[in-house]
């Protein structure tokens, strides 16, 4: 997995950078078919907006925003939204549900 982090309109700290990388290197664990990462992160008006678009074989990519005005909460929030989504589409791809309503019932 490829975990790229760049910034608009600022410049990243070291440690920010390596919190950001140590919260995207967790991905793995939520869904096993993650080709990159990348975070995008630009300084608004009122804090920080977030991006990570999240790169997902035979699949479109995953895209989280969050907007905070402090760093650190963005990146979590962002964090969060993204681990959601691949959580979501993980339990899409295995869903064993499958009901067929066409055998009726047995009684």
């Amino acid at each position: 997995m490829d975990i790229r982090i760049s910034s608009k309109h600022m410049d990243l700290t070291p440690a920010i950078e390596e919190y950001a990388t140590r919260k995207l290197e967790k991905f793995p664990r939520f869904f096993d078919r993650i080709q990159n990462v990348e975070m995008v992160v630009d300084r608004a008006k009122n804090g920080y907006t977030l991006e990570i678009i999240t790169d997902v074989a035979h699949h479109e990519p995953i895209i989280a925003t969050s907007d905070h005005e402090d760093l650190y909460a963005c990146i979590d929030l962002g964090i969060d939204r993204s681990i959601r989504q691949l959580t979501d589409y993980k339990s899409k791809l295995r869903d064993n549900k499958h009901t067929n309503t066409a055998r009726g019932s047995q009684e």
